[in-house]
């Protein structure tokens, strides 16, 4: 290993090293302390290094032999990101003892096991000891101690077999996908599902005990998680690994994230809706599905080309067009010019499939053959594999992506013109690699090592960095954008989001789906999904219609894009969601999504600068709470949304737990200031669709978008051409000050790199009986930012506004919303706890200050239904217009109490004042929130005209 002149003198080497009497080497020198430091420990024949690289961050090898020596870096993987760590502020030894300002690592100069203290805790932590395991043998490993640790996360992609949400890894075993590693595994929960291993522990116990590890090799392995100690088994001729100290998950996450790379921004559109399947057979099957969404108003960001697009494949064949990666011309002609089309008339992209095999018979494999661009057959100059097992997609060979030149090769023969057609992004697949011949040859991604099991793991990784090398080597400013099935440690910073395989059309594997969504994003996966629906139909064992409406209603809350995809070669099967599943649901949940837009990008350009996680698990931020040490069937979305997941068949309601602190339900605005504890039967069909149950926490601002009927895309196209481009944010006021940082850029370039990108700071807080709002001056700009625009502002709250100002001056008070949307400024009270005000467009350079004048009195009214007459399991409702009495949907309604049977009566608060309202009463069963009533008040609505403060005089209604 070489090492520059420049980190020899980093490093402190031109000094001697100094040699302990113990047999112990400490690297640099007293003047270089502030370097990475490096002790040697020798034992038996074996030996470990010590390196720290920060005060908290401690890198180890292990092995055989005499040891590497403390001259130079130890060896890292290209899992591994960041080289240029500072070192420790100071390292002492005493004997065995190693001590930072953070880290203690004391070491058994005779077994060479290893225990690691967090110093910043009194006393000390003790994280873990770590053994040798088999040192001697090819099979080799650590035994990890579990000391005070109670449960873990990470470890990358697996699928447990039990169909549950929920679960960490402790108790568990995990296993490799296959003979070497990542592989697709199937089983009859879950379908055909991937398995990728990101070697990433975080251990958490109680008072926030907790520590990061990743165990930095390539070959496969197994963890075994049961009982104490834990133990993980690989092969490799060393063993390296580092470990993470800090005060709480989000540090140690961070930490991993800056030490194996942050993901860069997707283009805004992959946070929209993208519509597959396997697969489109030419541009009219594609215009045709396209057609219909917009018909049905769906908003809609891209569609997927499976591969249909380059001719379709022929098993068994030597002939197949797998490889040739250039549009087929009879059944999709013109591509350049009709992806284009697409981008301007429709507002959608195109993102096509690739994989690494070439079939045998093309002109590409004697190309690629003949620069020696293919994985070789068993040595350097054999020649190339000739793969005939599974044989779905013809036969041939494989691409060496361990070869920088091929790739590089590859993409400027075949991606870079996909590119400068117009996609959007890469979709690669089958990169496990899911066919090969295990006695294959490659250039290899350790030193000297060139057989399969050497580079198994990292091959989808150098795939998708060949992919983020060609659009740099060509000057590209477009975000490179891939969805790839596997990968290892840090492909998260080649701008590649990661999909769950073939996934079975099972309730169980949508639940489990959403565990393994956990562990992804503990291993540093914040984009991450399935194929909405199962692409595996005919593992089918419940109602497809209400699995696929439950899943793309997770999808639309989870998933990075949302993608439904299935197998449909026989042109039978649906996954457009205005075709399959509850159409309302799905609308409602896809405009929500869009809707949320600006606070989901806003977090992807936190993960980028901070390495913030944009789905956690509730553990990530409230890890001392025991009720969410094991919880997946609720997740966060950033730190303010907390949404409960539904898979099951017949779910009607579920309940929700709410971690200490002040909740609004995202639905109802209703307020709840929980102790830690559940919130009974939520409704999950609430006006008229199926939703998610969610929560946002008291002090939360989302930044949102405005979204109808028009609404074409993420990116604010729309059916009329119109622009909705004003700066809007819900708030849930609290006497906490909060704020949020709205981010901003051209959605499609990486200018925000080098600056190109617009911060806007929101704020609220509340004093007394004044909530206040401000929209700072934004900071920064793009090519295309507006540089005024109009600003709303929804306040919830738990009362009413009697006043609003904006800057010191007052807005006009309005009578409803639809005068609201008519007046160019104001605020109106819009019932349910909240209150809307707006200003006009103003300099985006100026703040922007609105204070609401909160404590009107609620208004009330009181409703009675006569004649009600009701049967076992059924009782009387009242259901209208205002979203207090469920905005029309049966689910929602308000029960109503017998008070004089069969007279029911009930009264309802938060009514928006001085509106109309119409309403019926129903009767309706008290269980599983039915979305139909057994029976409606016959005749005209009743209606009243609430008053603008306190109660009304009564309204009522008869059977």
């Amino acid at each position: 290993m070489t090492i520059s002149t420049t980190l020899k003198r980093r490093l402190g080497l031109g000094v001697a090293a100094l040699v302990a009497t113990s047999g112990m080497v400490l690297a640099g020198s007293p003047a270089a302390q502030a370097a990475v430091q490096r002790v040697q420990f020798q034992a038996g024949g074996n030996y470990l290094v010590v390196e720290f690289l920060d005060n908290d961050l401690v890198h180890f090898e292990l092995g055989a032999g005499s040891g590497p020596g403390t001259g130079s870096d130890l060896f890292a993987t290209e899992q591994v990101s960041k080289r240029n760590y500072p070192g420790p502020t100071s390292l002492s030894q005493n004997g065995g003892t190693l001590t930072t300002p953070g880290l203690q690592v004391v070491v058994n100069t005779s077994t060479l096991c290893a225990t690691t203290y967090d110093t910043t805790r009194s006393p000390s932590l003790l994280l873990n000891t770590t053994c040798p395991r088999n040192l001697a043998q090819a099979w080799k490993g650590l035994s990890i101690t579990k000391s005070s640790m109670q449960n873990a996360y990470g470890l990358g992609e697996q699928f447990y077999l039990g169909g549950s949400a929920d679960g960490d890894l402790v108790g568990r075993t995990r296993t490799p996908g296959g003979n070497y590693g990542n592989a697709m595994v199937y089983d009859t929960d879950n379908g055909p599902v991937g398995n990728t291993q990101i070697p990433v522990l975080f251990a958490v116990g109680a008072n926030y005990a907790n520590y990061g590890m990743l165990l930095d090799q390539v070959y496969k392995q197994q963890w075994d998680l049961t009982g104490d100690p834990w133990t993980v088994d690989t092969f490799g001729d060393q063993l390296r690994w580092y470990v993470m100290s800090g005060p709480d998950l989000p540090d140690l996450r961070q930490d991993y994230m800056e030490l194996t790379g942050r993901p860069p921004v997707p283009p805004k559109k992959v946070f929209g809706l993208w519509n597959s399947e396997f697969g489109y057979d030419n541009w009219a099957e594609l215009d045709s599905t396209l057609a219909s969404l917009r018909a049905s108003k769906f908003p809609l960001d891209g569609m997927m080309l499976d591969v249909n697009w380059f001719g379709g494949v022929t098993a068994g064949s030597d002939n197949t067009k797998m490889g040739t990666l250039a549009f087929d011309g009879t059944n999709f002609p013109n591509a350049t010019s009709k992806i284009a089309s697409l981008a301007s008339t429709d507002g959608v992209g195109v993102i096509p499939i690739e994989e690494s095999y070439v079939g045998k018979g093309l002109a590409e494999h004697t190309d690629l053959a003949g620069r020696g661009y293919l994985v070789r057959s068993g040595c350097s100059t054999c020649a190339p594999v000739y793969l005939t097992s599974n044989d779905w997609w013809g036969r041939g060979g494989m691409i060496d992506w361990t070869q920088p030149a091929a790739g590089s090769y590859w993409h400027t023969q075949k991606r870079q013109p996909l590119v400068n057609a117009g996609v959007t992004g890469h979709w690669l697949d089958l990169g496990e690699p899911e066919m090969y011949d295990a006695n294959d040859w490659v250039a290899g991604v350790l030193p000297g090592k060139n057989a399969h099991a050497d580079y198994h793991n990292m091959y989808n990784l150098r795939w998708a960095a060949s992919v983020a090398k060609g659009y740099a080597d060509a000057g590209s400013t477009q975000r490179p954008f891939m969805l790839a099935r596997s990968g290892a440690a840090g492909i998260q910073r080649t701008g590649t989001a990661m999909w769950s395989g073939d996934i079975g059309s099972k309730l169980t594997a949508l639940a489990q789906q959403q565990n393994v969504q956990m562990h992804m994003s503990m291993s540093g996966i914040d984009y991450f999904g399935s194929d909405i629906g199962g692409f595996r139909r005919e593992m089918l064992n419940s109602d497809l219609n209400e699995l696929y409406t439950q899943w793309f209603a997770n999808s639309s809350w989870f998933d990075v894009p949302v993608r439904p995809h299935t197998e449909n070669l026989c042109n039978c099967a649906k996954t457009a969601p205005n075709q399959i599943g509850d159409v309302a649901s799905n609308l409602a949940n896809i405009r929500q999504r869009y809707e949320l837009t600006p606070y989901y990008y806003s977090l992807a350009h936190r993960a980028n600068t901070t390495g913030e996680p944009l789905v956690p698990p509730l553990v990530y931020y409230f890890q001392n709470d025991p009720n969410v040490r094991e919880m997946a069937h609720q997740k966060m979305i950033g730190k303010d949304l907390l949404v409960g997941v539904v898979a099951g068949a017949g779910e009607r309601k579920r309940n929700m737990y709410l971690p200490a602190g002040t909740w609004f339900d995202y639905r109802t605005n209703q307020k709840t200031v929980s102790t830690g504890q559940w919130v009974n039967d939520v409704p999950l069909w609430v006006n008229g669709a199926f939703q998610l149950p969610a929560y946002a926490r008291a002090g939360a601002i989302l930044p949102k978008m405005f979204v109808d009927d028009k609404t074409m895309n993420a990116v604010g196209k729309r059916t009329d051409g119109s622009t909705r481009g004003e700066l809007m944010a819900r708030v849930y006021s609290d006497p906490t000050a909060s704020s949020f940082n709205l981010a901003e850029d051209d959605g499609t370039s990486t200018g925000y790199q080098t600056g190109a990108k617009r911060t806007t700071l929101l704020s609220q807080s509340r004093s007394g009986n004044t909530a206040t709002v401000t929209v700072a001056a934004s900071s920064g700009t793009y090519p295309g930012a507006p540089t005024s625009r109009a600003n709303v502002v929804e306040l919830v709250t738990d009362t009413q506004a009697s006043g609003v100002t904006l800057n010191g001056s007052a807005l006009p008070q309005l009578a409803n919303k639809a005068a609201f949307d008519a007046a160019g400024s104001g605020w109106y009270n819009a019932g349910g706890n909240l209150v809307v005000a707006k200003s006009a467009s103003l300099a985006v350079t100026s703040a922007k200050t609105f204070a609401f004048t909160l404590g009107q009195a609620v208004v009330t009214q009181t409703f009675t239904c006569t004649n009600g007459t009701t049967t076992a399991g059924q009782s009387v409702y009242a259901v209208g217009s205002a979203p207090q009495l469920g905005a029309w949907s049966v689910a929602s309604a308000v029960k109503l109490t017998a008070s004089s049977y069969p007279t029911w009566t009930g009264t309802v608060s938060g009514l928006p004042p001085a509106t109309a309202i119409e309403w019926k009463c129903i009767k309706r069963q008290e269980a599983n929130f039915p979305d139909t009533a057994d029976a409606w008040q016959p005749g005209a609505n009743s209606a009243f005209t609430t008053p603008a403060t306190g109660p009304g005089s009564g309204t009522s209604g008869a059977f």
